[in-house]
């Protein structure tokens, strides 16, 4: 009796207050949460989680020395991950990357590679670009895999000394020199080989997560892996 009572009222609401899909936009229903049904079906999931020679860690070869990388969708243009990487980043919906980050925690969970990790590190803002959006997206995420995965979330560590240009529209060359130098550790005392799961919403180049990670591994004793949201 509860129970429909609960879908009576939550029906009721969302006549006034439509809940819309986070991918598609359509209003979702009453058991849908976050992504409608449809999209659920259709979003293209990579897997590259399941083994480690995956498109993402082939990506980063040869770039940064990491333990393991992998990302959760594929993006594609005019997509419903491009839709949903819209709404997180400019649309003030970082819950959507908190959601499927703890989804794809769920997942890293039953991975042996995953296991062992110490803490997780976001790629973070530059203050300006911070106090901009009010938010970082990849925070969220991390956030999300911090829940499910039950690792702490550092968001200490790293910091991100310079404001860069926006990567959009720069070639392969471009983006790494336009990140190149800007990140920078706090003085922090970690134990040592610290794992460290440095994570993003988007891996496009690769140039920024790069940085990052070279960053990391120059400052410390640690070992780093990588997680993506997305990779274009």
């Amino acid at each position: 009796m509860k129970t429909e009572l609960n879908k009576l009222f939550g029906d009721f609401v969302s006549i006034f207050f439509p809940r819309e899909c986070g991918c598609c936009g359509c209003v979702l229903k009453y058991q849908e949460k976050f992504i409608c049904i449809a999209c659920d079906f259709h979003l293209p999931y990579t897997n590259f989680h399941e083994y480690s020679d995956n498109d993402t860690a082939r990506q980063l070869w040869g770039k940064a020395p990491v333990e393991e990388a992998c990302s959760f969708f594929l993006l594609q243009k005019d997509s419903r991950v491009e839709h949903l990487i819209y709404q997180i980043k400019y649309n003030k919906q970082p819950f959507l990357a908190e959601y499927f980050g703890y989804q794809y925690g769920l997942k890293l969970l039953k991975v042996q590679a995953y296991q062992g990790i110490d803490f997780i590190v976001p790629v973070p803002l530059h203050s300006s670009k911070f106090r901009k959006r009010g938010y970082n997206q990849s925070t969220y995420f991390g956030r999300g895999l911090s829940r499910a995965m039950e690792i702490p979330l550092r968001e200490d560590i790293l910091i991100r000394k310079k404001a860069t240009i926006s990567q959009t529209g720069k070639g392969r060359l471009d983006r790494y020199e336009n990140v190149n130098d800007v990140f920078d550790c706090q003085p922090t005392v970690l134990m040592a080989n610290v794992h460290i799961l440095l994570v993003d919403d988007v891996l496009t180049t690769g140039a920024t997560i790069v940085s990052a990670a070279l960053t990391l591994l120059a400052s410390f004793d640690c070992r780093v892996s990588i997680v993506t949201l997305a990779r274009a």
